[in-house]
C-alpha cells in the first residue's frame, strides 16, 4: 500500500478517535460531580411579603438568589450591577430560576430608581423586589446561617442560594487546594459578598451552575447524592 495513503489513514483515524477519546474520558466527570452542600434547612419562605406582581412571589420550587437591600437601596447599586451582570444575566434563561430582594415597606420609589440605574431595556421579569416590616425581614434573615447580620438600615451585602426545598446551599469546606495541603481548619461558604466581583463570578456562578446540574440530574434519573448536610461537619468550624 502507498505510503502517502496509510499515513492519510492514519492521520484521518487519529482525527476521528481523539474528540471520542476525550468525550468517554468526559462523561464520568458528568456524573461523579460534587454536589452543592446543604448547609442550612427550613429557609422561612415568603407568605409575609408582598411584590409588585400579580403572582406571589414564593421561594419553594425555585433556584433563587436571595437578598437584602435595605432602606437605602441607592447604596446596593454596586452590588445589584455585580449580581445583574455576573449571575443574572447568565442563568435568566434557566428554568424555576430567580433572584428575591427583600425589601422594608416605604423602599418603592427608590427601588425603581435602582432598577434604572441596573437595567435598560433588558427583561428582568425573573428579578423580583418583596416588601415586608422589619420583623418579616428579620426572621427570614434568621432562618438563614450567616456569619454576619443585617445592619440596622436593614441591608447585607452577602446573597444567599436557596434551593426548590428552601435549603440554603454554599459550601461545607470552602479550602483552596493550597490550604488543604497545609491541612488548614475547615471553613465554610454560606453567603456570598456581592462587591467582591471574584467571589461572585468564580465562586458563586460555579455553586449555581453545579446545583442547576444536580436537579437536571434527578429529572433523568442519574443523581445520586452524597452531599453532605451542615450537622455533618457542625463541630469542624
Amino acid at each position: 500500500m502507498d505510503v502517502k495513503k496509510i499515513k492519510r489513514y492514519v492521520i484521518l483515524g487519529i482525527l476521528f478517535f481523539l474528540p471520542v477519546t476525550f468525550l468517554l474520558l468526559l462523561y464520568p466527570a458528568t456524573h461523579n460531580y460534587t454536589p452543592l452542600d446543604i448547609v442550612n434547612e427550613h429557609v422561612l419562605d415568603l407568605e409575609a411579603f408582598k411584590s409588585t406582581s400579580e403572582a406571589p412571589i414564593m421561594l419553594k420550587d425555585h433556584i433563587t438568589v436571595l437578598g437584602f437591600f435595605g432602606k437605602n437601596p441607592m447604596d446596593k447599586v454596586i452590588a445589584a450591577s455585580n449580581l445583574k451582570e455576573l449571575v443574572y444575566d447568565k442563568f435568566k434563561g434557566f428554568k424555576k430560576f430567580q433572584i428575591v430582594i427583600l425589601m422594608p415597606h416605604g423602599t418603592e420609589e427608590q427601588v425603581e430608581q435602582l432598577k434604572s440605574e441596573i437595567v435598560t431595556y433588558e427583561d428582568v421579569r425573573f428579578w423580583s423586589f418583596v416588601y415586608g416590616d422589619s420583623l418579616a425581614i428579620h426572621k427570614v434573615y434568621e432562618s438563614l446561617k450567616s456569619d454576619g447580620s443585617i445592619d440596622e438600615n436593614l441591608a447585607s451585602e452577602h446573597v444567599f442560594i436557596i434551593d426548590k426545598d428552601l435549603n440554603q446551599r454554599g459550601r461545607i469546606d470552602d479550602r483552596s487546594d493550597n490550604e488543604l495541603a497545609k491541612k488548614k481548619p475547615i471553613y465554610g461558604l454560606r453567603s456570598y459578598n456581592c462587591i467582591q466581583v471574584s467571589e461572585i463570578k468564580n465562586k458563586m456562578s460555579e455553586d449555581i451552575r453545579i446545583l442547576f446540574t444536580e436537579y437536571r440530574q434527578k429529572r433523568k434519573g442519574e443523581f445520586n447524592s452524597e452531599s453532605r448536610r451542615a450537622d455533618d461537619l457542625k463541630n469542624e468550624y
